[in-house]
């Protein structure tokens, strides 16, 4: 029942996150703030991690090509494949369910803990609005951040094949070009988006109705990570079947 009632509760907080907006004036400076804190701020570690796994998927496919006959453009088809499909969107985003998560998570509920979302409701203003509405408009610019990750990761892999020799230069741009699929880019993005928008609301759920103290923020800011992490793969799953399944 518990868990039916966080369930109920949290679309009932989506819903009340539209109602009585705050005006454009104040709305714009806190969705520009939250496009720093959460966009920007992020985008060293994503371009980080995505270089450097971009090179590991290289190494890895080419060492586990030993047979002679399999051409070596296949490194850099494998290499397209697992980073536009799987590691920018999906993996990225588990990651970021802990920084961005995390970072949402703590500021919103150190704000009820300091009793500021009450002082919010007495003035008159709508709480969720006032949070969580700009953090969602916000994440809806990070497929840009997964494209900068998604270009990174194959720039990773190339990297890999220049300074390692596992394949030529040439061999893997004729991998990334080779039986490309236009329509796997707009199913990244459309996961993406998703995963934006969970990203945005899970954590806030959990710092919005926390209880207790400073104590209880910290074990909010893990629940949220856990629970965003499980809904991201979930959906993954689903819209993966939605999309690509037959």
């Amino acid at each position: 029942m518990t868990y039916l009632h966080n369930i109920g509760l949290y679309f009932l907080m989506i819903k009340e996150m539209f109602r009585k907006p705050t005006k454009w004036s104040v709305m714009k400076h806190l969705i520009f703030k939250d496009i720093d804190d959460l966009i920007i701020g992020s985008l060293g570690i994503i371009a980080f991690i995505s270089f450097f796994v971009g090179g590991v998927i290289t190494i890895q496919t080419a060492l586990n090509i030993s047979n002679p006959l399999i051409p070596k453009y296949l490194v850099g088809f494998a290499t397209r494949q697992s980073v536009i499909l799987e590691f920018a969107p999906t993996f990225t985003s588990v990651i970021m369910a802990g920084k961005v998560g995390s970072f949402i998570t703590s500021s919103i509920g150190t704000m009820r803990v300091t009793e500021q979302i009450d002082a919010l409701e007495v003035m008159g203003i709508n709480s969720l609005n006032y949070l969580v509405f700009p953090k969602t408009i916000a994440l809806m610019l990070y497929p840009f951040a997964i494209a900068i990750g998604m270009f990174l990761g194959i720039l990773g892999g190339m990297a890999a094949c220049y300074f390692g020799g596992y394949t030529s230069i040439d061999d893997y741009i004729i991998g990334l070009q080779t039986d490309f699929i236009p329509f796997h880019i707009i199913y990244s993005f459309l996961k993406t988006f998703v995963f934006a928008f969970v990203l945005a609301t899970i954590p806030s759920f959990h710092g919005y109705y926390m209880k207790g103290g400073a104590l209880e923020v910290g074990k909010a800011s893990t629940t949220s990570f856990v629970w965003t992490a499980v809904v991201i793969i979930l959906l993954n799953y689903i819209l993966t079947d939605m999309l690509l399944g037959s």
